[in-house]
């Protein structure tokens, strides 16, 4: 059972906000041997959604307010625990953070930027491909949008 805690991020305990960091950094940097600046200085505009099993934090999305990375509003950094990895728990995120977003932002397109293998999964939840890939810290990416929120 997950625990959902969303929120900006200014309502973020000091634990959250460790938990968040460490797990973006055990998938995105260490797993996927990508050197980027993660702490990108958006996260204060954005909310953070956080599913926790226990006192593990084992799924992450952060949703961007138009403007701050897209001139529409985006969903990023959608992460799951590498130890409830092939158990669905992607999709529960993403179905938890489209509703958040569109809670948010009710009737507008979302907007992301998702590694390209993801495009499939992507697609599950309305979002298709709006442009050419293009290489983002050494991986390639797609952008993908909603037709309608």
């Amino acid at each position: 059972m997950i625990r959902w805690h969303f929120a900006p991020f200014a309502k973020l305990t000091p634990r959250q906000v460790h938990d968040l960091y460490r797990l973006r950094v055990e998938v995105f940097v260490v797993e996927q041997n990508c050197v980027f600046q993660d702490v990108d200085g958006v996260d204060p505009d954005c909310f953070h959604l956080l599913g926790y099993s226990g006192d593990d934090l084992v799924a992450y999305a952060r949703l961007l307010p138009a403007g701050v990375k897209f001139d529409e509003p985006s969903i990023g950094r959608v992460i799951t625990a590498p130890s409830i990895r092939r158990k669905g728990m992607g999709r529960v995120l993403m179905v938890e953070a489209m509703k958040r977003a569109q809670e948010l932002w009710p009737r507008q397109p979302i907007r992301i930027g998702a590694q390209a293998h993801l495009e499939r999964f992507y697609n599950e939840f309305g979002f298709r491909k709006v442009g050419e890939p293009y290489d983002e810290d050494g991986i390639l990416h797609i952008e993908m949008e909603t037709t309608n929120g």
